[in-house]
């Protein structure tokens, strides 16, 4: 495998691109391939089946691509299709999912404490992150909530006011995540609500930014498996299943600059 060949990223919409933005900022030696479902978002209330059929068609791009890893930036998708798309994929790459990283760092940093989840519908009802942490016997009491309000707030830029203030107190108000040690931000838009969460908690819970997390778990694969690129030669890439111009004006939100958005329809 060319190891100059570019990680794959991909999510719903453009909230993988915190994702993106981790991985660029720890990795700036890697090309990054991004692609935004934007026709189909949100991926919080689709079917499994309709996420598998989202999931397979991207990777047939980013495979297109050559890229050598694919990153499935949306923990609805990580859900739904990681295991079909790892099959599905075999070895033209490596597979990662959002989900995964942060199991295994709660596992070595929170044995035997009390652990907050925030996330998507979809996510928290799948109990997916429940059925990881149990699996561990690390004694780890995982407490989940349904934020489905936190997604259209920060896409419709209302994260900046006071409405963002009572919608986060509201829910972490909630019984369900009381007397916790760390919040998991189990959703790709969240890391734009951190310092809001933080605020919240006043340093008395370390919430968890699954992106920055996931960079560091790619950094380690990058390294084991000898892919870390080494030519100089980078580029970035961002497609969106379907274009318009709030979109492209959001994406410097995500991702911290402003980037050129091509749109690749799934469906023709």
């Amino acid at each position: 495998m060319d190891t100059s060949n570019a990680i794959g990223i991909f999510d719903s919409g453009i909230g993988g691109l915190t994702v993106a933005r981790a991985v660029r900022q720890l990795l700036p030696q890697e090309s990054i391939i991004y692609f935004g479902d934007t026709a189909h978002l949100p991926y919080g209330d689709k079917s499994t089946a309709a996420l598998q059929a989202y999931a397979i068609k991207i990777c047939n791009v980013l495979l297109q691509q050559n890229c050598k890893v694919i990153l499935m930036a949306c923990n609805s998708a990580s859900v739904a299709a990681y295991d079909l798309v790892k099959e599905y994929v075999g070895s033209r790459a490596k597979v990662m999912n959002v989900i995964e990283p942060m199991i295994n760092y709660i596992n070595d940093v929170y044995a035997g404490k009390n652990v907050g989840l925030i996330g998507t519908k979809q996510t928290i009802l799948s109990n997916v992150y429940k059925k990881k942490v149990d699996q561990l016997g690390a004694g780890i009491d995982l407490r989940s909530l349904a934020t489905p309000l936190l997604v259209p707030m920060i896409e419709e830029n209302f994260f900046k006011n006071s409405i963002r203030a009572e919608i986060i107190e509201t829910y972490l108000s909630r019984e369900e995540l009381q007397d916790i040690d760390a919040l998991i931000l189990g959703c790709t838009h969240y890391p734009l609500i951190k310092a809001s969460i933080q605020k919240f908690y006043n340093t008395k819970v370390e919430v968890l930014d699954s992106s920055e997390i996931v960079a560091s778990s790619l950094k380690g694969m990058l390294e084991m498996h000898n892919l870390t690129n080494k030519t100089g030669k980078v580029l970035q890439k961002f497609y969106v299943s379907d274009f318009t111009q709030s979109f492209e004006t959001s994406t410097q939100l995500f991702f911290g600059k402003h980037v050129q958005l091509t749109h690749y329809p799934l469906w023709e």
